[in-house]
């Protein structure tokens, strides 16, 4: 990595700490279409720093084997990295134990894994789960299968026109049949942050347990677990400059203790007969067959580079990027912001009116701009405004104020093109 530590911790990154960081982001410096890249869809995934590359590269070339079981060399090698790794993820978010630190394919299964064990041990019929109207799709499904077998009760936290979480409707909720609350920590398709510690904590007064969806947070934030309270919180790697296929669930140990398996086979075993089986320990337990090594692995090195680029920085410097694109996407006719509540991460989701959003995204893809378009599996939010579908574009800290500069230029080309 080659940025050198800012002077004062609060301190936002400057034009030359991002030309910096910029160079150690190989993929952001090819043309597309003969244009420069503008990678606008940090939402859906994160481009990956040399580290993370070098560190994927160096696994298979040098270290690979299967772990935890062997006794070679190799074995040993990948085991202590892959653990190293874990204990590194612990730090990131400040858990209490390894213990606590599950890896999983992404934010997806952890969700899965905990609607499925801890749904079925704990949820009785007549039971109710809260959720908010700003979930993905992934926070809503599963609850939505478990809730249903378990003869449970979905209920939704609404939000207001600004896209912000309605807490005292939240509250109003909450009851002594409430068993969990799964919540958002920031709102894929419009970046509303959640006042998740305020949140846990109202559930717990009422003996619920809270999930935390972080998917879209932890690339922008600061989390602390034990800070929050929660009960479980979930992210994935691909979303924080890590691989893709390889994420996080953490949970408070004496709860994931409670919980069967989710899935069965190799590593989750301590004995098996046919007569019976045993369970491995934690996180073990929850960890069946071969992970993705390398990819948990790799995940050391993206929390390293985002700590050594400093998190306080990445947030001021993402604030400073929000308010500039927020500016200028104002002042394109025809252009209707999506979510402008007063606590938000780096997503500026709009509408045009000259067209459709899908068009949007194609006519920007021949200017080498990269955005998403559609209805971001957040369809509830998109009933919430009215509207089928959005375009958003999504920050990260490589982005620049050129680059929503060429943003606001192609999308007045885009008005010409309808006019």
């Amino acid at each position: 990595m080659n940025l050198e530590p800012h002077a004062g911790p609060a301190a936002a990154l400057d034009r030359v700490d991002v030309e910096r960081v910029r160079r150690d982001f190989p993929i952001l410096q090819q043309r597309i279409r003969d244009r420069p890249l503008v990678y606008l869809d940090n939402a859906a995934t994160t481009q990956k720093p040399l580290t993370v590359i070098y560190a994927l590269q160096r696994y298979y070339t040098a270290e690979n084997a299967n772990i935890h079981r062997g006794v070679h060399f190799l074995s040993q090698q990948g085991t202590f990295a892959y653990e190293r790794s874990r204990a590194r993820l612990r730090q990131f978010i400040n858990a209490g134990d390894n213990r606590e630190v599950i890896f999983v394919r992404g934010t997806t299964e952890a969700i899965n894994l905990v609607a499925q064990s801890w749904g079925r041990r704990f949820l009785r019929p007549g039971d109710e789960i809260v959720l908010s109207h700003l979930e993905h799709h992934a926070n809503i499904v599963p609850w939505q299968m478990i809730a249903a077998e378990r003869e449970a009760r979905i209920r939704v936290a609404s939000i207001d026109d600004q896209g912000g979480f309605r807490f005292d409707e939240y509250e109003k909720l909450l009851n002594e049949r409430t068993r969990m609350v799964a919540v958002t920590h920031a709102s894929n398709a419009l970046g509303t942050v959640l006042p998740v510690k305020e949140i846990t904590a109202a559930a717990h007064r009422w003996g619920a347990r809270v999930l935390i969806d972080g998917a879209q947070s932890v690339p922008h934030l600061a989390v602390d677990v034990r800070d929050l309270d929660c009960d479980f919180y979930a992210f994935s790697g691909h979303k924080v400059f890590g691989p893709t296929g390889v994420g996080v669930l953490y949970g408070k140990e004496a709860v994931l203790e409670e919980m069967p398996p989710y899935q069965t086979g190799g590593e989750m075993i301590r004995s098996v007969s046919f007569d019976k089986t045993t369970f491995n320990e934690l996180p073990h337990k929850f960890e069946a067959g071969t992970p993705h090594i390398a990819g948990g692995i790799a995940m050391e090195a993206a929390v390293d580079y985002v700590n050594a680029l400093g998190r306080a920085r990445i947030e001021a410097y993402e604030a400073q990027l929000l308010v500039y694109g927020t500016e200028v996407l104002s002042q394109v006719p025809g252009l209707r912001l999506l979510g402008t509540a007063a606590s938000k991460v780096g997503v500026l989701s709009f509408t045009l009116d000259a067209a459709h959003p899908h068009d949007i995204g194609t006519i920007l893809d021949t200017e080498g701009i990269a955005i998403r378009t559609g209805h971001h599996c957040a369809q509830p939010v998109m009933q919430r405004f009215g509207v089928p579908a959005t375009a958003r574009a999504s920050l990260a800290f490589y982005n620049t104020r050129e680059e929503l500069d060429a943003l606001a230029s192609a999308l007045r080309k885009v008005n010409e093109v309808f006019r």
